[in-house]
């Protein structure tokens, strides 16, 4: 028997209901930036509302049994969600990680998860996503009661933002003019703008990503921050809503999380800063005749990044 309580929402994990904070932004005085901290979320980030939703929906669907292994390819995140959440209601989870998961990540997720597998061989396309997925591929062959959460294509994973970050960013602003959201997996951006849409037609929702992905059509480069973009096009992302995108570089990222900690003294994420540094380029120079709502997700929080963004030696690899 599983441990699941019975309640059919996020509330019994503690997910969700994040704060929202108001940031005034140098040189953009008709911007109103509003920010959803998902770091606040019970292990750390975003990834949290995913992880419960979708065992949840496994789990009363009879999709698994107590003795299924779960398995998924992480970059950080959602393996730390992942874990913990299998670990709460009884499930073993094993996790595929690679060589550019921050250490900090990399130890939680030692501490959690049943087993671990690291891929330190880089892909086609310079990452590691692909070659972390053939790895998955194998385990399932080799484990037949298994069950790969594939967050890139799983419908769970983009109802699981539908149902309930979407719900709460609708429900707290009547009038939206922007939202920009990072893409990685694409379940958030995916759930997101499908409720955005639904509720506040008129809102222009952002997609923010970063050189070297190919979710947009970029050329596949080597890539050091996680969290954000992608060296394969998530499948789940074609029923997204987007009207732009924008793309910016690991050193605009960079800055933009060390200049964020140094005017507001707030340790951000590597997605969190590229989304601050393409709210930056996609307004600059843009004229309006009254203040602009603008919603953005920091996904996780800044501390997991202290040994890479926040540390000069590492920076040095992308600037």
């Amino acid at each position: 028997m599983l441990n699941y309580a019975l309640k059919d929402d996020a509330e019994a994990d503690n997910t969700g209901n994040t704060p929202i904070i108001q940031i005034k932004l140098k040189g953009l005085d008709l911007v109103n930036l509003y920010i959803k901290l998902e770091g606040e979320n019970p292990t750390g980030s975003i990834k949290d509302r995913a992880a419960s939703f979708i065992l949840r929906k496994i789990v009363s669907n009879r999709e698994i049994n107590k003795n299924t292994i779960i398995l998924e390819s992480s970059s950080g995140n959602f393996g730390i969600s992942l874990s913990e959440f299998c670990k709460k209601i009884g499930l073993k989870f094993y996790c595929v990680i690679d060589k550019n998961i921050s250490p900090e990540n990399e130890e939680i997720i030692h501490k959690s998860a049943g087993k671990v597998f690291k891929i330190s061989e880089a892909d086609e396309n310079g990452g590691y996503l692909l070659n972390r997925i053939r790895k998955i591929k194998e385990l399932q062959k080799k484990i037949p009661n298994s069950y790969w959460v594939n967050q890139y294509a799983n419908p769970y994973n983009a109802a699981a933002y539908y149902e309930t970050l979407g719900n709460e960013i609708c429900s707290s602003f009547r009038n939206i003019d922007y939202v920009f959201i990072g893409v990685s997996s694409g379940g958030t951006i995916t759930g997101v703008s499908q409720k955005i849409k639904l509720l506040q037609p008129k809102a222009k929702v952002i997609a923010v990503d970063i050189s070297g992905s190919v979710i947009f059509g970029g050329v596949a480069k080597k890539r050091y921050i996680p969290g954000i973009g992608s060296s394969m096009v998530p499948s789940i992302i074609e029923k997204a809503k987007i009207d732009d995108v924008v793309t910016v570089s690991e050193k605009d990222t960079v800055n933009a999380c060390r200049d964020f900690l140094k005017t507001y003294n707030h340790l951000i994420g590597g997605s969190s800063g590229s989304v601050i540094a393409a709210i930056y380029k996609y307004f600059n120079g843009k004229q309006f005749e009254r203040a602009q709502t603008v919603i953005t997700v920091f996904p996780d929080r800044g501390e997991r990044y202290i040994s890479t963004i926040y540390n000069d030696e590492w920076c040095k690899k992308i600037i």
